[in-house]
Formats: C-alpha cells, sequence, structure tokens
C-alpha cells in the first residue's frame, strides 16, 4: 500500500478537521476499511517523544474515507511552527499501515 503524502495547516486555538479518500492502489478503487481502525499523531519532529493524538475515525469504509481532528483546547497549547504527522490503519487481525503522512504548519491565531 502506498503512503499518501498531504500536508496540512492548523490554526492555533481553533478546531481542525480533515477527512482523506484512501484508494486501493491495484485497482484504483476506494481502499475497503471495514473492520479498521486509524490512529494518528503530531510530532514536533520525528524524534520528539511529545506527541499530540487526533481524534481519528472512519465514517465510511466502503469509501476509504478517515478522518482526523484536533479540538480547539487542543489546538491552542501547541505552538506556532512546523510539524511533522502520520495517520495509520489498524486491521482487525492486527495488521498496520502507514496511510497517510505529511508536514503540518500550525499559524499563530489571534483572536481569543
Amino acid at each position: 500500500m502506498a503512503v499518501y503524502v498531504s500536508n496540512i495547516v492548523i490554526e492555533q486555538g481553533y478546531d481542525f478537521e480533515t477527512t482523506f479518500q484512501m484508494e486501493n492502489t491495484a485497482t484504483n478503487l476506494p481502499l475497503n476499511l471495514t473492520a479498521a481502525t486509524a490512529e494518528g499523531q503530531l510530532r514536533k519532529h520525528y524524534g520528539s517523544s511529545t506527541a499530540v493524538s487526533f481524534a481519528s475515525t472512519i465514517p465510511d469504509p466502503d469509501a476509504g474515507t478517515i478522518s482526523i481532528s484536533l479540538t480547539n483546547t487542543q489546538t491552542v497549547d501547541l505552538k506556532p511552527g512546523r510539524y511533522v504527522y502520520d495517520v495509520k490503519i489498524i486491521y482487525s487481525g492486527g495488521k498496520e499501515y502507514k496511510a497517510v503522512e505529511g508536514a503540518a504548519l500550525v499559524r499563530a491565531g489571534v483572536t481569543r
């Protein structure tokens, strides 16, 4: 399975949510995510011991969609700057695959 690369922008102090549609690279059809879960984390750099976990859901398993989100109380604590993140798929049999990765830019908020 190929890893989808997508860079995201997170506004400090605001709710964040984005959705990815995964594709089966052999068939070009949506990836079947029935009986799967997703997990994702944001870190300042790959070696960082501190992480923020995304709330991760699979709203439409047949369409291969994965949604990740952070609340405004989570994003308000993020320092502006560049981060890295990834999201993995975990199938009920225990197999895990990296589904999405990329850079995240946290932009400072003004209105409080």
